[in-house]
């Protein structure tokens, strides 16, 4: 999607007039809400400079232009691409990344960063040339037009109110690579930037290679669950942007500080849905593990262990992936710093006490910090599903200060499941009253659909599967799991008799419901799915949730006797019914919300309840 296209003339023409900020503002309203101030001052401030990089004869007055192109499946977009033709009539696309910065420093040992002034203050962010290249680098991955018509992406950098001098941090040998594959343009090196895009293009395409780029086939986005077999092989599958880069690094240079000295350290990741976490997570344990730091990826969750074992068997020795990935509840007994870095994902789902019975050790965050000098948690408290769920920023803090561990908390932003729409999950806080948000607009990339049909909804799902069995199935736990049905997918659990539809739970037999082939028959609940990502999910929204009186209400005895995710809440209700509904209305709608955002390309959904079926399809018609 590009918030404004042309050619150059017309962009020209449009600066000349005085009217190319309020054509962006515009078009970036209607998609994405609301621009602040300085986002709107930023889009005058470099247009005018582009005005004056394009202002040459030479550079054709076809060539097409773009501003805030939106990368396929990610929520970032490109602030200025230039298309045309080369000498050789090959098709060259120009990617420029514009910033406002007048000032930067190096970050020591953490590759790829600086410091600058943004968002009101000094922080590290990517620099500017690996920021250029990590985009060009996700649009050739995602867009099959670039890759099968061989368009050239030549990406590069431009801070035009940044004097840039021969000893200036920017240009430290440290990020040379960078520069190299994007180059660096400063304050005053107008003349350098013209020559370097009439190098790429000669003649115009009256932006015909924005059109194939805009509108290309994207190629699926890779699943963790698939690419995790090359990544632990030292094969580079997903290429880290903004924030996830510097939070990489972050963690690794943090871990190689705790390993050299001893002391401890704990680094909390805050991030939502699709944040690229699993990924993130993964990435720093081949790394620490490649430097010969005895490392565990830890989630409480089975089903991504389970999953990650089958991708794994046949390529590596049994005993070393029950080695890598590990249950939360097996560091009770463990040494103080006996490991050299544990990596927690979905840290939220932690639990106080471990084993069974939950009669084993004293809290599960505490005993992680405890046997390790360095440790991660990625954390999203919105994906509590569970009574027992007891992760969160304070208790790591908490015991980070009791066992005297240095504690650093970062932010993640990125969205790249739910085809990189923030839109999406702000929609989804909103009709499901988690929280009022504003700025959604999801109808241009995700597919969201609200059915009448039970039926209709599985038959679209199966469709979906049968491209590559990568979608699925889910509900609410609102049906009881019989017991005799655990291992016979005839035997329905979820049935909804008016429209003669049946399904049974994911069987007992299989702890991989998520890549088995005939897991399309079967219906996943959050215990199989949370951690896991699909292309396509079909949601049923049980009673738990219901629109009454023109508001969303959550109803925990709704909820199937063998669920155990609200186990205790009728005894909590007893002492204080008020505390009880406020923690299982959090419980049931940030369940949802989860299992609405397994979907990477679409999410489907049937509700029990017509009133909150119409309200969804009401909401949606709104957008």
């Amino acid at each position: 999607m590009l918030v404004y296209e042309g050619i150059k003339q017309g962009f020209i023409n449009d600066v000349l007039t005085d009217n190319i900020t309020r054509k962006i503002h515009e078009k970036y309203q209607k998609f994405f809400g609301r621009s602040g101030e300085a986002q709107i001052k930023s889009w005058k401030n470099s247009m005018e400079y582009m005005y004056k990089v394009l202002n040459d004869n030479e550079i054709p007055d076809d060539s097409g232009v773009a501003i805030e192109f939106n990368i396929p499946s990610t929520s970032k977009r490109v602030d200025f691409m230039l298309s045309g033709y080369d000498k050789n009539n090959k098709d060259s696309v120009i990617i420029i990344e514009l910033k406002q910065w007048d000032t930067c420093a190096r970050v020591e040992g953490r590759d790829g960063l600086v410091k600058t002034f943004v968002g009101g203050g000094f922080r590290e962010v990517t620099h500017p040339s690996y920021q250029a290249w990590s985009y060009a680098s996700l649009i050739m991955d995602f867009n099959e037009s670039v890759q099968k018509e061989l368009i050239n992406l030549y990406p590069c950098a431009y801070l035009h109110n940044y004097k840039i001098t021969p000893t200036d941090a920017l240009v430290d040998e440290m990020y040379k690579e960078y520069i190299d594959d994007a180059p660096l343009f400063g304050m005053g090196d107008v003349l350098k930037l013209r020559e370097f895009i009439k190098k790429y293009i000669t003649y115009g395409d009256n932006k015909e290679l924005l059109y194939k780029i805009e509108n290309g086939k994207i190629r699926p986005s890779r699943r963790l669950q698939d690419s995790l077999k090359n990544m632990l092989n030292g094969n580079k599958e997903f290429v880290m942007i903004d924030e996830q880069k510097v939070v990489y690094e972050t963690a690794l240079d943090l871990a190689n500080k705790s390993y050299n000295d001893k002391k401890k350290r704990v680094l909390v990741v805050n991030g939502g849905p699709g944040t690229g976490k699993s990924v993130l997570a993964i990435n720093l344990l081949v790394e620490l593990t490649n430097k010969n730091m005895v490392t565990n990826y830890i989630t409480k969750n089975a089903a991504p262990r389970n999953v990650f074992y089958d991708r794994l068997k046949g390529n590596f020795k049994a005993s070393y992936i029950k080695n890598l990935f590990k249950g939360s509840g097996m560091y009770v007994d463990s040494e103080k710093n006996i490991f050299d870095a544990l990596i927690v994902d979905e840290a939220h789902r932690l639990n106080a006490k471990s084993g069974m019975f939950k009669n084993k050790g004293e809290n599960q965050i505490k005993e992680i910090i405890h046997a390790s000098k360095f440790s991660v948690f990625f954390l999203d408290e919105n994906q509590k599903v569970t009574l027992s769920d007891i992760g969160s920023l304070d208790v790591i803090e908490k015991y980070a200060k009791q066992l005297d561990a240095e504690i650093q908390v970062v932010e993640l932003e990125s969205q790249f499941r739910c085809n990189g729409s923030d839109g999406y999950l702000n929609w989804l806080d909103n009709v499901l009253d988690i929280r009022e948000t504003a700025n959604y607009n999801f109808d241009f990339d995700y597919d969201f659909k609200v059915l009448d049909d039970p039926n209709e909804l599985k038959e679209l799902i199966s469709e979906k599967n049968d491209v590559n069995n990568k979608s699925r199935m889910v509900a609410g736990y609102c049906w009881n799991w019989i017991s005799n049905a655990k291992n016979n997918s005839e035997i329905h659990d979820v049935v909804i008799p008016e429209h003669n539809f049946g399904m049974s739970w994911n069987l007992a037999n299989s702890s991989t419901w998520a890549i088995d082939s005939d897991s399309i028959k079967e219906i996943g609940c959050i215990h199989t799915c949370q951690g896991l990502e699909f292309d396509y999910v079909g949601v049923i929204i049980g009673e738990d949730i219901r629109y009454e009186n023109g508001q969303i209400v959550t109803d925990f005895t709704k909820r199937a006797g063998t669920d155990k995710s609200l186990f205790g809440i009728k005894a909590m209700y007893n002492r204080n019914p008020e505390e009880a509904l406020k923690v299982s209305d959090k419980i049931i709608k940030n369940t949802y919300k989860t299992l609405m955002t397994r979907g990477m390309k679409g999410c489907y959904v049937y509700c029990v309840d017509k009133n909150l079926q119409n309200y969804l399809k009401e909401k949606l018609n709104n957008l």
